[in-house]
C-alpha cells in the first residue's frame, strides 16, 4: 500500500473531533517515521501532505517533484571526509551574491544533498508549510515514478548531472506546472521554447470533415481555451553556484590529459595476481617508465583556448595562466580589454580560428542550435592541429561522439577529456567508456559537496520568493513570464544572435531569440531521442 493510502486510511480511521481539530489547525502530524523510512529508499521518495497549515489564513499546498541522482552504492553516508568544506566571500567574482534564502537550512553545508535521501534538505522546509515533497531517481519512461507524480506538480526539480528530460510532449501532461528549477547550472535538459508558449498544457482539438464537433471534442476545446489563460512555465537556475567547481575539473582534466595520468596510475595499481598489464597488452612487473613517459608532455609552453569565456570558460583562463601558457579564447561577446591585457589573451572570431592555434581546447560554452555538433570531424581533422587534446565539460551533444572516437584512434586527437555525456546517464555500451587515450568522469564536476551547499541553497532561495509570490532574482531566470532569458546575459545573447545571423546569411525574420536554445528530441534539424526515449 503507498504511503499515500496509508495516510488516507489513517485519517479515516480518526475520530470525528480528531478530524475537525486538524481542519482547526490545533493538532499536526509528525513525519519523524516516514522520514527516517524514506532515508533507508535510494529509489524514491514521496509523502503526502502531513502538515497542516497553522495560520488562520489559508493557503494552498504545492506539490514538488525533484529528480535526484541515487544514493551511494553502500548506503547514505554516516560521516565525510572533512567535517566542513572552506567558506568563501559572499559574492562570486563578477560581484553576483551567493545564495541568500531567508529560511534557515537544516542541514550543515558539506553534507550530500544532491541524492535522494539528501533531498536538496528541502523536506522539512516545505512540509512545515504543508507542502508536499516528492524525490524519485527514477526519472526515465513512461511508467517511471517521476512520470507518474508529473501530471499533479506544481514544481519540478532537476539537475545537469542527472537530467529529467523535460519535452513538449511531458510539459503537455503537467498541467500544473509553473515553475522548472534546475539544481545547478544549464537547463537544456527542458523545451525552453515549450515552456515560453502560453498554454503549452493544451491539448489539440480535432475538428471532423462536416465541421462539427462531438461533445467529446467540445469538453476539450473548453479545456483548451482554459489552458491557454495560463501563464507561461517560468523556468530558473541557479546561476555561478558551480562554475568555479567546473572550471578546476577543467584544469584537472586538461593536466591529466597531457601528462598521461590515467594510463600512469592503472599501471601503479597491482592486479590481483601479482602483475600489471602495459600500454601495449604485455603484462610485466608494474614499473614500465618508458611505456608511459612516450606520451606525456609538460603544459608549459603549450597553446590552450577556450571555446566560451563566460564564468567558467573566465575562471578557466584565470587558473591556467601561472602554467606560463598563451591563451586564446572565442565568444560572441568579447571580453573588456583590460581583462584581454591582464592575462595576455588572444582573441578568435570564431571556433575554427581559434582550433587551427591551440594545442589544448576546452569546451565552455551552453549547447543550442549553433553548438550542437560542432567538434565534428571536419572541426577536428580539418581545423584542430594534430595530435591536440579536447576537454568538454559543457555538454555531451556539443561534439560528434564517433568523431571524438575516430579521432583517438587514428592518433589525431593525443587526448579526450570528458565529463558530459549524452544520454545521462550513459548506456553500459556507450563507446565513450571504452576508447583509448581518454579520461572520462560521469558527470559529477558541478556536484561537489561545496556546490551541493550552494545549489541547494539557491534552491530554497528560489523557492521562496515562488511560495511568497516575490520576483525571482533575474540572474536566475532563464525563461520568465513568455519572454527569453530574463537574467543578466541577456546582452551575451543579443550579441550572439547578431553574429549568428551575420555567419549564417539568414535574415532576421528568419532567425529567432529561440534558435539559441537546445531543444530536447530535435536539434538543428536532427532528430535525437531524449534520455526517456532511449529508456535510460
Amino acid at each position: 500500500m503507498s504511503l499515500i493510502s496509508l495516510a488516507s486510511v489513517k485519517m479515516a480511521s480518526s475520530s470525528f473531533s480528531s478530524v475537525v481539530a486538524r481542519l482547526n489547525g490545533l493538532m499536526t502530524t509528525t513525519t519523524t517515521a516516514t522520514t527516517h523510512f524514506l532515508k533507508k529508499a535510494p529509489a524514491v521518495a514521496t509523502t503526502s501532505l502531513s502538515m497542516m497549515m497553522m495560520s488562520s489564513t489559508p493557503r494552498r499546498s504545492i506539490k514538488v517533484l525533484a529528480a535526484l541522482y541515487p544514493d551511494p552504492l553502500c548506503g547514505y553516508p554516516p560521516e565525510y571526509a572533512r567535517t566542513n568544506v572552506p567558506t568563501i566571500k559572499d559574492t562570486y567574482a563578477d560581484g553576483t551574491r551567493l545564495p541568500t534564502p531567508k529560511s534557515k537550512p537544516e542541514y550543515t553545508p558539506g553534507e550530500l544533498l544532491g541524492c535522494v535521501s539528501g533531498e536538496l534538505g528541502l523536506r522539512s522546509f516545505l512540509e512545515k508549510q504543508g507542502h508536499t515533497l516528492v524525490v524519485t531517481s527514477d526519472k526515465d519512461g513512461e511508467e517511471s515514478e517521476f512520470e507518474k507524480h508529473l501530471h499533479d506538480a506544481d514544481v519540478v526539480i532537476s539537475q545537469p548531472f542527472w537530467p529529467a528530460y523535460l519535452d513538449e510532449a511531458r510539459l503537455a501532461k503537467a498541467k500544473k506546472l509553473q515553475l522548472v528549477i534546475t539544481a545547478g547550472v544549464g537547463s537544456d535538459h527542458v523545451d525552453l521554447k515549450a515552456c515560453k508558449s502560453p498554454g503549452v498544457q493544451s491539448g489539440r482539438l480535432r475538428v471532423h470533415s462536416s465541421g462539427t464537433t462531438s461533445k467529446e471534442e467540445e469538453k476539450k476545446k473548453t479545456q483548451q481555451n482554459s489552458d491557454e489563460n495560463k501563464p507561461p512555465i517560468t523556468v530558473a537556475e541557479v546561476s555561478f553556484c558551480n562554475s568555479i567547481s567546473v572550471a578546476e575539473h577543467v584544469v584537472m582534466l586538461v593536466l591529466v590529459s597531457v601528462r598521461n595520468f590515467v594510463n600512469s596510475h592503472e599501471m601503479a595499481r597491482v592486479t590481483s595476481n601479482g602483475t600489471q598489464k602495459s600500454m601495449c597488452g604485455a603484462y610485466d612487473d608494474g614499473w614500465n617508465i618508458a611505456d608511459l613517459v612516450q606520451r606525456a608532455y609538460d603544459l608549459e609552453g603549450m597553446h590552450v583556448g577556450t571555446v566560451g569565456a563566460g564564468r567558467i570558460g573566465l575562471a578557466v583562463l584565470r587558473r591556467l595562466k601561472p602554467f606560463d601558457v598563451t591563451l586564446h579564447y572565442t565568444d560572441f561577446h568579447r571580453l573588456d580589454k583590460s581583462v584581454e591585457q591582464e592575462l595576455n589573451l588572444t582573441f578568435h572570431e570564431t571556433p575554427q580560428e581559434l582550433a587551427q592555434a591551440c594545442d589544448v581546447i576546452t569546451i565552455n560554452c551552453p549547447l543550442h542550435s549553433g553548438t550542437e555538433n560542432l567538434f565534428d570531424d571536419d572541426m577536428i581533422r580539418n581545423h584542430m592541429r594534430r595530435g591536440a587534446y579536447l576537454i568538454n565539460t559543457a555538454r555531451g551533444l556539443i561534439v560528434d561522439r564517433d568523431a571524438v572516437v575516430r579521432a583517438l584512434n587514428d592518433g589525431h586527437l593525443s587526448g579526450y577529456g570528458g565529463d558530459v555525456w549524452f544520454p545521462q546517464p550513459a548506456p553500459l555500451d556507450h563507446p565513450w567508456r571504452t576508447m583509448p587515450w581518454s579520461c572520462m568522469t560521469v558527470h559529477m564536476s558541478g556536484s561537489t559537496l561545496s556546490a551541493q551547499a550552494r545549489y541547494a541553497a539557491g534552491v530554497r532561495e528560489i523557492l521562496e520568493c515562488f511560495l511568497a509570490k516575490k520576483p525571482i532574482r533575474d540572474e536566475y531566470l532563464i525563461v520568465h513570464g513568455g519572454g527569453w532569458l530574463a537574467r543578466a546575459g541577456t546582452a551575451t545573447f543579443k550579441t550572439a544572435i547578431e553574429k549568428l545571423r551575420t555567419r549564417s546569411g539568414k535574415k532576421s525574420t528568419e532567425f529567432r531569440r529561440s534558435d539559441l536554445f537546445f531543444v530536447p528530441g530535435s536539434v538543428a534539424g536532427r532528430d535525437y531521442p531524449t534520455g526517456r526515449e532511449l529508456g535510460v
